[in-house]
């Protein structure tokens, strides 16, 4: 974590009103009692945020796998914590999540895993993909999985930043970024 107490402190249980209630459920996760700040722009980004986790062309571990990519690269403990336990759940394994941490190069990956961490790291550090990962994501993708994927990557540094800048911290049960 980069903060070791959060800058926006999260709503408790008696600052949550019944509309934050009926949206979150019962025990919501410290992103989202922090967001419970600012209630207008939580809804509004609640909409994108379930199109790109829950509605997505990507298959859900190929969407794990640049979350949790974008998560390392951002240095974003909570991102990272929290989407190894959905990666888990998308089918991802301990060394395969482990390995996200390497990167596109690191032994084990499909062409089409090697080419979505590339993307990732492309738009990460330069804001685009080249012509060369371009060709080979299209060699495995759709139009519309590419789209999702720079959208998920791009949705998921809003987050991280987030994250990082409010000073969210783990939930509980949560591990953050490995030591490396």
């Amino acid at each position: 974590m980069r903060l070791d107490k959060p800058r926006v402190a999260p709503l408790n249980d008696d600052q949550l009103d019944d509309e934050f209630k009926n949206i979150m459920g019962d025990s919501p996760l410290n992103i989202f009692r922090t967001l419970g700040h600012h209630p207008k722009l939580l809804k509004r980004w609640l909409v994108f945020g379930n199109h790109v986790l829950a509605k997505s062309t990507l298959t859900p571990r190929d969407r794990e796998i640049a979350i949790l990519r974008v998560g390392w690269l951002c240095r974003s403990g909570y991102e990272w914590g929290q989407h190894v336990v959905i990666g888990k759940a998308a089918g991802l394994d301990d060394s395969e999540i482990e390995r996200i941490a390497d990167g596109p190069e690191a032994e084990g990956w499909t062409a089409a895993e090697a080419a979505l961490l590339r993307a990732t790291d492309e738009l990460h550090d330069d804001q685009f993909v080249s012509d060369a990962t371009w060709s080979e994501l299209s060699q495995h993708y759709s139009t519309e999985q590419i789209m999702d994927l720079v959208f998920a990557v791009g949705q998921y540094h809003l987050v991280s930043m987030a994250l990082n800048t409010f000073g969210v911290q783990l939930d509980e049960g949560i591990e953050g970024l490995p030591k490396r």
